[in-house]
């Protein structure tokens, strides 16, 4: 036998789990080109001879993609256990593929290509829909598939890199979409070379990186859990063993074993309480307000009377990169629950001091400040451990149903809060981020009564955690 098989291999575990992460990445690129693209888009649709191209209709095609989050989300429980994880994750692939082919030339075989219509911004929708379903099976499905093939003093930290490739996808598309309008920056026409062409550029860019993810991961392994449900033992021992080595695989399989003899155990199985603690953790990493500091990050240096709110824009992204790796390189030694009671505390006193600012006259360092703290506590905190939580919390048998659930009402808390941030705002700046600044330390206090630490334990482990509860 080769040592390969003995000792299990670090190599092939980090090359499967990177092929994984790139759909982190896809779900980070998808969810933020859009922001380049919006001005381009709004001004070619402005142009439409049959339709009045409103703020309203923009603001729901700037955020379409959120249906099909919601959409996949849910679809993920029943592809993941139906058809696998790996297969769903390739079909989330091409779905990233075919939004941003459709999103590039919404005009495909049915329009007359560069004219604006109303029918023309269905069928962009219907695209930009498509590929917010792939982000909501990516979304659901990579954390799992990381941490069904990850050994168990590994996997806080593997998951984790799903969600610092999450950020990165975000730069990238940021610097890609930099780069198109950069092109053409000293052309007198180039508004009119934006709304006609760039934003096009700017949505087939991501043809690249989910080309790629499609092609990969029909290379990787399916996960040994779903293997072992699907009395395809053989098969998962030898992943087990490629992984962990021969001998530890084979006491991970008859652990695997021992808890899916009933594959067909309902959602309720190990009573609600699983189900609550998931998609709680879910709700709070959403109300908790990030993606209103982030979506609106600009907006807010601005009104803080900032001379260049971008710059400052630029320095909280590389803040935010910064502190998810301290959670990539601690979350296996500190632990879940401390980060995410650290970070929950943190960031109440960022929203505290945000509110406090907006009410008395105080340096303009203190609120900018305070947000960096804010955004900074979420990146080594509620952003990686979230995941790590939902793709390692549930037991075996229900874990893709269960998953599918939290991750849905994550993507419908993340349309609440985006949605009601600027009415909240403008209304009173105080009260928007005194309730963030609330739902922070009722957060902590939920992860500190409720949430049980999950550090070194097996998935198997957490199925014999809810069967005693």
């Amino acid at each position: 036998m080769s040592s390969y098989r003995q000792k299990g291999s670090s190599v092939y575990l980090f090359s499967i789990v990177l092929v994984a992460v790139i759909g982190g990445l896809l779900f980070g690129y998808d969810t933020a080109v859009i922001s380049g693209a919006e001005k381009g888009l709004q001004n070619f649709f402005q142009g439409a001879a049959d339709f009045q191209y409103t703020d309203a209709l923009h603001g729901f095609t700037t955020s379409s993609a959120l249906i099909g989050c919601v959409i996949g989300a849910i679809l993920s429980g029943f592809m993941a256990s139906s058809f696998g994880r790996k297969r769903t994750l390739f079909v989330a692939g091409v779905l990233f593929f075919l939004s941003a082919l459709g999103s590039y030339a919404p005009e495909f075989m049915l329009f007359k290509k560069g004219v604006p219509s109303m029918s023309l911004l269905v069928a962009f929708n219907f695209y930009r829909i498509l590929g917010g379903v792939g982000v909501g099976l990516a979304s659901a499905l990579c954390p799992m598939y990381i941490a069904e093939v990850s050994p168990a003093d590994k996997k806080g930290t593997l998951v984790s890199w799903n969600q610092f490739a999450i950020i990165f996808g975000q730069l990238v598309v940021y610097f890609v979409n930099f780069l198109i309008i950069r092109s053409h920056v000293n052309d007198p026409a180039v508004v009119e070379w934006t709304s006609r062409v760039g934003w096009r550029l700017m949505f087939v860019s991501e043809c690249v990186p989910a080309g790629l993810f499609a092609l990969l991961i029909l290379l990787v392994p399916e996960t040994p859990r779903f293997l072992v449900m699907n009395g395809q033992e053989d098969r998962a021992l030898r992943v087990l063993s490629n992984i962990n080595g021969e001998a530890r695989g084979r006491e991970i399989l008859s652990e695997i074993k021992s808890t899916t003899v009933d594959r067909k155990e309902h959602l309720l199985t190990y009573g609600w309480m699983v189900i609550f603690i998931g998609v709680m953790l879910s709700v709070f990493q959403q109300t908790i307000g990030i993606n209103a500091v982030l979506y609106f990050a600009p907006r807010i240096f601005e009104s803080m009377g900032l001379g260049d709110p971008m710059m400052y824009t630029v320095f909280m992204g590389v803040i935010n990169i910064t502190f998810t790796l301290l959670a990539v390189f601690t979350v296996d030694r500190i632990g879940r629950k401390p980060l995410l009671i650290t970070g929950s505390v943190l960031m109440g006193l960022g929203a505290f001091g945000v509110a406090l600012s907006s009410v008395s006259d105080v340096p303009a360092i203190v609120p900018v400040a305070s947000i960096l703290v804010y955004s900074a506590a979420f990146m080594f905190s509620w952003g990686p451990i979230c995941w790590v939580y939902i793709a390692e919390l549930f037991p075996n048998t229900t874990r893709s149903q269960a998953v599918a659930i939290a991750v849905a009402f994550q993507w419908i808390f993340n349309f609440i809060v985006s949605s009601t941030f600027v009415p909240m705002y403008t209304r009173s700046p105080f009260m928007a981020y005194a309730i963030y600044g609330c739902v922070g330390f009722i957060a902590a206090v939920f992860v500190w009564k409720l949430v049980p630490e999950t550090k070194g334990k097996t998935l198997e482990d957490m199925t014999a955690l809810w069967r005693n509860k």
